[in-house]
């Protein structure tokens, strides 16, 4: 049997853009995704400190070392520039391997660097 759990975390970033003119997504600093093991057009749940939102998109890669973290389309009204947010993505994993797995978790200052 499989589960669902936690694999990658970027806990307490902040929203550098919101352009609600893109057709969705979010654009994360390709570092902070390497760093957590999120891929590109991986599924991630976007939660938002300000007002509780939650979301689901995908991710798209930003420029490297940027601290770029833009909310895109319509989730540019939930989610603004400045909000702090935690970003996650989880991954189906075997019950029997659930004991080694760990899941990579960052904490960025608030410029969104390591």
């Amino acid at each position: 049997m499989q589960i669902q759990v936690l694999k990658s975390k970027i806990h307490n970033a902040f929203v550098t853009e919101a352009n609600i003119e893109y057709i969705g997504s979010i654009t994360i600093d390709e570092a902070l995704m390497e760093a957590v093991n999120i891929r590109e057009e991986e599924q991630v749940h976007v939660i938002n400190h300000r007002n509780g939102e939650r979301l689901i998109t995908y991710a798209i890669k930003g420029k490297r070392g940027s601290g770029e973290i833009c909310m895109n389309g319509p989730a540019a009204l939930k989610i603004s520039k400045g909000d702090k947010i935690i970003i996650i993505a989880y991954a189906g994993i075997d019950d029997e391997n659930v004991e080694n797995f760990k899941a990579k978790i960052i904490f960025p200052n608030p410029d969104n660097f390591i």
